[in-house]
């Protein structure tokens, strides 16, 4: 389980967070939704330490940080090991190969023998339908492919939770659904995932929970369900923009 209790995150000119207390339950999808500028990815970054809020405490497991008060190097080492994070551009090192690209963290933050870690990279790009480019590099691969290279990476440290930060905005909308799918499929197999995203369709059909964020606060917590039978004007409003 990950819990933020009265996590609170401003700028100079900006509330970014405000008093946000939310849980995310294991081996279940919760898609964080709400307009730009609403703190949705500063609220995902916090959970991976991207983003250090001013107060407010962060629980992972049976790890807790306060962060109104200094946390240790080895403290958040140990806590980013749980989670990894996809984001809206795919980060990929463009000097090594797809292979190596995927094993890196395994073989170096894990200490896993090569072999056993280049398998398991082999099989996750079978799965995603890309294992005829374990050897090509980043820059002679699509953006949609590198975004599925990007999700094996995340997978090959068998985080707790995988964070995907609008994973799909990038993308054109034929490479954003097979994306989409692999997440789908993720959610079937009960991956522990939280997602930032805009696509409504995806949120209805892969959602075990919504959080929406609204001016760094959150207007709603809840089932998929509850949230898209429009459970408040506001919602109503968002859906309507959304136009879904």
């Amino acid at each position: 389980m990950i819990k933020l209790t009265n996590v609170d995150k401003q700028y100079t000119d900006h509330h970014a967070l405000n008093q946000v207390s939310v849980t995310f339950p294991e081996h279940q999808t919760t898609v964080i939704l709400g307009p730009s500028g609403a703190g949705k990815s500063t609220l995902l970054r916090a959970i991976n330490l991207l983003e250090r809020p001013q107060a407010g405490q962060l629980t992972i497991g049976e790890q807790t940080v306060d962060f109104s008060q200094p946390i240790a190097n080895k403290e958040v080492l140990a806590l980013r090991r749980k989670t990894a994070m996809v984001f809206q551009s795919w980060n990929l090192f463009p000097h090594l190969t797809i292979l190596q690209n995927i094993t890196a963290g395994p073989i170096h933050v894990l200490k896993q023998d090569k072999a056993a870690a280049e398998a398991v990279a082999l099989k996750l790009l079978k799965q995603v339908g890309l294992e005829e480019t374990a050897h090509r590099y980043p820059g002679q691969l699509s953006g949609g492919q590198q975004q599925r290279i990007s999700i094996c990476r995340a997978l090959a440290m068998n985080p707790e939770y995988i964070l995907f930060d609008e994973p799909t905005s990038a993308l054109d909308p034929e490479i954003e659904a097979q994306v989409l799918r692999i997440l789908q499929d993720l959610a079937k197999d009960q991956h522990s995932m939280i997602v930032v995203t805009h696509n409504m369709e995806f949120a209805r059909r892969v959602a075990d929970q919504i959080i929406f964020v609204e001016d760094g606060q959150v207007a709603f917590a809840g089932s998929s369900t509850a949230f898209f039978n429009r459970p408040t004007q506001r919602i109503a409003d968002f859906l309507d923009a959304m136009k879904f």
